[in-house]
């Protein structure tokens, strides 16, 4: 098993490859033998696209490597920030088993800042959370990203 450091190390680095206008979010989807499934960044700029967040992306990927089922059930999905809402949905219809993510996010954030989407006791499946993993690192990140949008 992958530790969830080395998880969201991973999707840090996905992160870095983010387009100059994008938001520099990385998320990345491994199987419980810890084999990768996908890896995404937040592509809404390059895309054109308001839903192209990389964790709809890499979901997206993962469904199709496993030959298009959409369920992903023993899959653990790692993303830099905590998942808003729609990300949170879709990780939830899913069927993701695990989330770890690394950055809490108190203006959108559904897995507890906001709202915690993915623990309603209403909906038939809650996925395992582990949030805060190298907050930091991953808040640095969005961190120098807006800064260098604020100068330029």
């Amino acid at each position: 098993m992958i530790a969830d450091e080395d998880l969201i190390r991973t999707a840090l680095a996905v992160a870095a490859t983010a387009g100059p206008r994008d938001v520099p979010v990385g998320a990345v989807i491994v199987a419980a033998d810890g084999t990768e499934l996908a890896r995404a960044v937040n592509a809404r700029e390059a895309l054109g696209d308001p839903t192209a967040h990389a964790e709809i992306l890499a979901i997206r990927a993962a469904a199709k490597v496993l030959g298009g089922g959409w369920r992903l059930g023993n899959a653990t999905l790692a993303v830099t920030v905590e998942p808003c809402t729609m990300c949170a949905g879709a990780l939830v219809l899913a069927r993701i088993e695990r989330l770890v993510f690394g950055a809490w996010e108190p203006k959108t954030g559904a897995v507890g800042s906001l709202w915690d989407v993915v623990r309603d006791r209403r909906l038939n499946h809650r996925p395992q959370v582990r949030g805060g993993v190298l907050a930091d690192e991953c808040a640095a990140l969005l961190h120098d990203f807006f800064a260098r949008q604020r100068l330029g």
